[in-house]
């Protein structure tokens, strides 16, 4: 049959990225603790496409990446987009994978458990002269304000915040234990389930730790920069991003900062 995409395009324009977005698929992602974890997530895999190419072919993305759907790790999904650029007939391919990722937590006091959902991200890029590969993952905190319980008699007010960490992989770390740093530079982490003895402990310990997103960010930030992936290796490269859904203003609070070597 006549293949259209591989004619020959005239207009004399390159394409930076050319291939699928928003891809929903069953994936398996490690998990700390139990090895493995089942989740959907939304796919977007891309190619440039040189001046002299009509078109790329969709369905060998979705072949590719039906082959690797089942074990994403980090050496995985670099070997998948190779091969997708190599299929392509490509210089430089591209992939971002968006899933949630669920996680049992306990409650402070009476120890009720829950289940917890964090967004998280894979981003890579693949030519032949090397590759690269980022982790972020985004978490909700409480913060207290801390101008609020300088100036009030009593009371201060508090609301919910998302924390976003991106991450140049270097080497191996676990996703639960970025979760876990961020939440403790928070006022107070966020739980699934609280009973009243809890919520009296996260609101009694977020009073305690009043936090600016200022604070939040730069406290986060002095956290990353302790942190030694797979026990040994500093991050080369992060950023840190907090934004307040204020509970008394009609915008939200934002910081953000980057560390790079």
């Amino acid at each position: 049959m006549i293949d259209i995409q591989n004619q020959s395009d005239t207009r004399d324009i390159p394409l930076e990225k050319v291939g699928v977005r928003g891809l929903e698929y069953p994936v398996r992602v490690l998990d700390k603790a139990n090895k493995v974890q089942h989740t959907t997530a939304k796919a977007d895999l891309l190619v440039n496409l040189p001046r002299n190419f009509k078109g790329t072919h969709m369905s060998r993305f979705i072949e590719v990446f039906h082959k690797y759907h089942t074990n994403l790790s980090h050496k995985n999904f670099l070997a998948m987009l190779e091969e997708i650029r190599e299929k392509l007939d490509a210089e430089r391919s591209f992939g971002v994978l968006t899933f949630p990722f669920f996680m049992e937590k306990k409650a402070p006091v009476s120890g009720q458990p829950g289940i917890m959902s964090y967004q998280c991200t894979f981003e890579g890029s693949v030519s032949k002269e090397g590759s690269e590969y980022f982790v972020s993952v985004a978490l909700p905190v409480t913060t207290l304000c801390p101008c609020s319980k300088a100036i009030s008699d009593a009371g201060a007010h508090n609301q919910r915040g998302v924390v976003k960490i991106r991450i140049r992989y270097t080497a191996f770390f676990w996703i639960e234990d970025i979760i876990a740093l961020a939440e403790r530079c928070a006022s107070s982490p966020v739980y699934s389930v609280l009973k009243r003895e809890d919520e009296k402990f996260v609101t009694e310990q977020a009073y305690d730790n009043p936090r600016f997103v200022e604070d939040v960010v730069r406290e986060v930030y002095r956290a990353l920069r302790s942190f030694r992936a797979d026990e040994d290796t500093p991050l080369s490269f992060f950023s840190v991003e907090a934004e307040n859904f204020e509970s008394i203003h009609n915008h939200n609070a934002y910081a953000y900062a980057e560390y790079r070597e």
